[in-house]
């Protein structure tokens, strides 16, 4: 024992490049929608509250994409209703990056 120090770590130093990647980063998508409308909604819901997201214009197929990503990184459960984004609870503070993010140029959370 030449160190006087016990490092549990010291090992793993020579070992940094085998190790796998870590989780992924969300990537920004090159271009989005220009703009998404970001209201909290309760009436007719059974006073549930939702976050409903509008105005963003794009296929029924490409609108299930983003809920899925949306709902996985906000840990909450959503659906699509026509062409807007249903999503549960509250969240209108943590849904304007999410939507920069993903490409959104303008958005607005009324």
């Amino acid at each position: 024992m030449s160190d006087p120090f016990n490092n549990p770590f010291g090992k793993l130093q020579g070992a940094r490049g085998s190790l796998p990647e870590g989780p992924k980063q969300i990537e920004k998508e090159a271009k989005g929608p220009a703009r998404a409308v970001v209201r909290m909604e309760r009436k007719g819901r059974g006073g549930k509250e939702v976050t409903v997201v509008e105005q963003l214009n794009l296929p029924a197929k490409q609108l299930e994409v983003w809920l899925k990503a949306l709902k996985q990184s906000l840990g909450c459960g959503g659906t699509v209703e026509g062409a807007t984004l249903i999503l549960q609870g509250d969240q209108r503070a943590r849904l304007p990056e999410l939507l920069e993010i993903r490409g959104v140029r303008k958005v607005t959370v009324g």
